[in-house]
């Protein structure tokens, strides 16, 4: 699994299908955001934290903060709503999010709860909001949402270092796999054991360290190879690579051709994986 940090410059984002026309599909991803999908029609696969789950027409998915998540189209043309938001705009249950989360994610049938759906929808309103008392609209309507949907949970407590830990480590990669990273070098930045890192890759993320690095670097290099003139000597050494015998060894690994061929073909980025900048904001065209 390939995992994406991603920070925002909003503590609140809105996005719907724009007409069916913009999918849900994304990959693994993790975030100190609350993230809210209402699907009014279609279905989609959602895996969190490595379970999977088929959220359908007529109901809501919570993903926790802090919780690994990702997006499989099942069909095309479904019609959603998705919110991004932070627990700090609701600090009343800020430490209920960040401690616990549901055994079950999905809230069935909340088509039929007509008051969930009118806050769904006045939230979806944000942008209209009048200026002077967005704040306070912003913060009442989700406080009186997530006060309902808590109703609809049935919590469980969670290991709150260990979740920090895996959001720091996954940070400290996104930033820094153009050097010359190592668990040794993730020790020294985190304070944590390099064994227990090695442990939280290998039994939460699926993914050893060393090919964790090399995924984010070969994502970022089919970028540069599709976007720029840069050589593949220069892509080598820019994404980390100290040779560019290495950086081939492991492009072919995971893509199944060199770098040179992957460019003359003009290949599709077959990873499943962007690097995001340091103030992604989920909400654009591609989440």
């Amino acid at each position: 699994m390939k995992v994406i940090y991603e920070k925002r410059a909003s503590d609140f984002n809105y996005r719907n299908d724009k007409g069916g026309r913009l999918t849900l599909a994304y990959p693994a991803h993790i975030h100190k955001h609350i993230e809210m999908v209402y699907m009014k029609k279609g279905q989609v696969r959602v895996f969190i934290n490595a379970e999977e789950h088929i959220l359908s027409s007529g109901e809501l998915l919570v993903v926790f903060p802090n919780q690994i998540h990702r997006y499989e189209d099942i069909e095309r043309g479904a019609i959603y709503d998705l919110f991004i938001v932070s627990p700090d705009l609701i600090p009343e249950l800020s430490a209920r999010l960040l401690t616990e989360e549901p055994q079950d994610p999905i809230i069935k049938g909340v088509d039929g709860c007509s008051r969930i759906v009118s806050l769904i929808s006045a939230l979806s309103e944000e942008k209209s909001f009048p200026q002077q008392s967005k704040d306070l609209l912003l913060k009442g309507y989700l406080l009186a949402l997530m006060t309902e949907l808590f109703e609809h949970f049935t919590l469980k407590s969670v290991n709150v270092e260990e979740s920090r830990a895996i959001r720091s480590i996954v940070k400290f990669c996104s930033k820094n796999y153009k050097d010359d990273i190592s668990l040794s070098s993730l020790e020294n930045g985190l304070h944590l054991s390099k064994y227990y890192i090695s442990h939280l890759f290998s039994e939460k993320l699926g993914i050893s360290f060393s090919d964790y690095v090399n995924h984010l670097r070969v994502s970022e290099s089919c970028r540069l190879l599709r976007t720029t003139d840069m050589s593949v000597t220069e892509i080598s050494y820019a994404i980390g690579y100290g040779t560019p015998r290495t950086f081939n060894r492991a492009f072919i690994k995971q893509i199944g051709c060199s770098p040179s061929e992957y460019r003359k073909k003009g290949r599709v980025d077959s990873l499943g994986v962007s690097i995001p900048r340091e103030r992604t904001i989920v909400g654009e065209e591609n989440k």
